[in-house]
């Protein structure tokens, strides 16, 4: 059975298909697992051993290209974790007998299976809903899945090599401090320079500063802010799945909760993470897919007094760490 599983969206919304795409694989080694992707999650997608291809959506391109491509993979079910009129009316083009997506949105007219989901409602996180979507297809799936869900053969090389060039001697400690994704929350740039600080003050461990290749300014920025600190600035421009393979080996990975924070559960690293005081911003919808025991989360309130309480708790347990 050829299985098409779409998620056309950002970096973290794709880590939250992966276990999804994982418990359909595992139900049945035999079927072909092919999913639909945006260009910059082809590469990570290309890593995990339970995927057997890969679509990649460009946007530029007409949707009667996208479902040429996928008529070609000669789909028998697909699974849309999250869907737009684009990709929704390409499977339809396509011709897929089994159509399966959220009753959401203008979209659910192109299914023919949907599903009642209420994601609004947050009673479980994005992947978990993601993982409740395979229930439709093969209702006696198990929905257990390995953590963590991507390992790499080469990733202590890389790690060793990284640490070598850039004199590491301890433990790393990385602090990513962009803001993107869904995330609502953040500390700004003055207050994750006390908690860089406090790491530093702690002589425990190496702090490493985590920057995307679109981050070129606020890299220049926290380099001037930190000069003279013992602190290695990384601008990430080798790609994704060097950047992933990288921070599987860190002690702590600190961020938002944006991509870069799913990648680094994905991968094993432990997290602690900040999100917004809010339903849909909460870490009850967007807990990552790694272990929960290896994740440590924080909500940042508006209320200044609040907030203030869990930003010195924060720098308290990074002291501690």
């Amino acid at each position: 059975m050829n299985i098409l599983v779409v998620r056309t969206d950002k970096l973290g919304d794709f880590i939250t298909a992966l276990p999804a795409i994982f418990v359909l694989k595992q139900y049945n080694p035999k079927n072909k697992i092919i999913v639909c992707v945006a260009p910059l999650n082809f590469a990570l997608a290309k890593e995990c051993d339970f995927i057997d291809e890969v679509i990649v959506d460009e946007a530029d391109s007409s949707v009667f290209a996208l479902a040429q491509k996928i008529k070609k993979a000669k789909i028998d079910a697909s699974v849309t974790l999250f869907s737009n009129t684009r990709v929704a009316f390409a499977q339809f083009v396509a011709g897929i007998s089994e159509r399966i997506a959220p009753a959401t949105k203008i979209a659910q007219i192109f299914y023919n299976k949907r599903v009642k989901q209420k994601r609004s409602e947050v009673k479980m996180a994005e992947f978990e809903y993601n993982l409740a979507l395979t229930q439709v297809l093969f209702p006696q799936i198990n929905l257990e899945y390995k953590k963590p869900l991507l390992t790499f053969e080469d990733a202590q090389k890389i790690y060793d090599v990284f640490c070598i060039n850039n004199d590491i001697r301890k433990d790393v400690v990385a602090f990513h401090v962009g803001f993107g994704g869904s995330s609502d929350a953040n500390w700004n740039l003055d207050e994750y320079e006390i908690l860089i600080r406090n790491v530093l003050l702690a002589k425990k461990h190496q702090v490493v500063l985590t920057f995307g290749p679109d981050e070129k300014d606020l890299y220049e920025s926290m380099q001037e802010r930190l000069r003279g600190e013992d602190v290695v600035f990384y601008l990430s421009l080798d790609g994704l799945v060097y950047f992933a393979k990288l921070i599987s080996k860190f002690t702590l990975f600190v961020s938002t909760s944006t991509g870069t924070y799913h990648l680094a559960s994905l991968v094993g690293c432990p997290t602690m993470t900040f999100f917004g005081d809010s339903k849909f911003a909460s870490a009850a919808r967007w807990k990552s897919v790694g272990d929960g025991k290896l994740q440590k989360h924080y909500m940042l309130p508006i209320e200044p007094n609040k907030r203030k309480e869990i930003f010195d708790e924060v720098k308290k347990e990074l002291f501690r760490f």
